[in-house]
C-alpha cells in the first residue's frame, strides 16, 4: 500500500507523540493504561499518537496462546474509539492477532483514523529469533511472518509501518522511503540488553538512511521475571536528531515535525537516488524485491 509523498493536503508540521509503557499479562489494565495516555497525548495536541508492540499483552507463551484478538477484538476496538472521540489518528502499536489456526498468530500494526477508521494493517515481517542477554527469543514458534510492505497516509503524509525487530533491515525502510513514507514508525518492544547498546544507533540510521522522521514508541521495563525492555521512546528528524525521548518510565513524549525538512535532507544527502541495488544484490538476496529499485 502506497502513497503520493507530495500530497497537497499534506501539512507543513504534524505534531506526534510515543506512548510508552509496561504492559503485563493484564489485558483489562494494559488498555485502561494505554488509553488515558492516549488521551493525555490528544491533551497536549498530538494528531498522531503511538503505541508500543505488544501494548495489550506482554506474558508468557500460554498468556499469548490465551489472549489473542482478531482485528475487531476488543482492545483494538478501544484504540477505534478513541480515535474517532478524540479525532487524531492511533497507531495502536501491534498485538497478537488471532489466524484460523488457534496455536498461530501475526503480530499486528492497526492505524486508526480520526473518524474511528482502519487506515491501514501492518503484519511485522521479520521475526524475532534470537538471542539477548541470557534470554532465547522465538517468535516463528507462535507467530507466522506478514508479506505486505505499508505505507499509510496520516494527513497526506506518507508513514511508514514497521514493528521492533523490523529495524534491523535497512532495505526495508528504503523501500518505505521510496514507495512515499516521509515518517517511519517502530513500535517496539526491544530488549533491555540489545536496546543499551543498538536502539539509538539504529533508530538515527534509519532516519539518516531515509530522509524521515522516526516515530519509535518502545516498551519499559520488566513484563515476565526474566523479560526486561528498554524503554527511550525516541522521536528522531532526518539529521538522526532526537527531537523527544522518554527513559525509563511509563509514559508520552510529543513533537512537532517540520515535514519541509525531510526535502531538505534528501536535497542535501540524495543517498535514495543514488542506490545502485542492482549492482550489488541479487533477486536471490531481496526476498520480496525489497533489495530492487521499487
Amino acid at each position: 500500500m502506497t502513497v503520493d509523498p507530495s500530497s497537497p493536503s499534506a501539512p507543513a508540521t504534524l505534531r506526534v507523540a510515543c506512548v510508552q509503557l509496561n504492559s503485563r499479562d493484564d489485558v483489562e489494565a494494559n488498555v485502561a493504561t494505554a488509553s488515558a495516555l492516549v488521551e493525555r497525548a490528544a491533551a497536549a495536541g498530538a494528531r498522531l499518537i503511538a503505541l508500543p508492540e505488544t501494548w495489550s499483552l506482554k506474558g508468557r507463551m500460554c498468556d499469548i496462546l490465551g489472549g489473542g484478538e482478531p482485528l475487531d477484538g476488543p482492545s483494538l476496538s478501544r484504540m477505534r474509539e478513541l480515535a474517532g472521540t478524540l479525532g487524531v489518528y492511533v497507531l495502536a502499536g501491534s498485538i497478537y492477532e488471532t489466524t484460523d489456526r488457534p496455536d498461530r498468530f501475526f503480530n499486528t500494526s492497526v492505524l486508526f483514523g480520526p473518524g474511528g477508521e482502519r487506515v491501514a494493517v501492518y503484519r511485522k515481517l521479520h521475526l524475532f529469533d534470537a538471542i539477548s542477554g541470557e534470554v532465547e527469543y522465538r517468535e516463528s514458534d507462535v507467530l507466522d511472518a506478514g508479506d505486505e510492505v505499508v505505507v499509510a497516509q496520516v494527513d497526506g503524509v506518507g508513514v511508514g509501518l514497521s514493528i521492533c525487530y523490523d529495524l534491523r533491515f535497512p532495505e526495508l525502510y528504503q523501500r518505505l522511503a521510496l514507495s512515499g513514507a516521509r515518517l517511519l514508525a517502530v513500535p517496539a518492544a526491544f530488549t533491555a540488553y540489545t536496546g543499551a547498546a543498538h536502539w539509538h544507533v539504529l533508530l538515527r540510521a534509519r532516519a539518516i538512511e531515509t530522509g524521515c522522521f522516526v516515530l519509535a514508541p518502545d516498551q519499559v521495563g520488566f513484563h515476565t521475571r526474566r523479560n526486561e525492555c528498554y524503554g527511550h521512546s525516541l522521536i528522531v528528524d532526518p539529521w538522526g536528531r532526537v527531537k523527544a525521548e522518554i527513559e525509563e518510565r511509563v509514559g508520552i513524549c510529543v513533537a512537532d515535525l517540520g515535514l519541509g525538512l525531510v526535502d531538505e535532507a534528501r536535497s542535501a544527502v540524495p543517498s535514495l537516488q543514488h542506490r545502485r541495488p542492482h549492482a550489488y544484490v541479487s533477486p536471490t538476496e531481496a526476498p520480496g524485491g525489497l533489495g530492487d529499485d521499487g
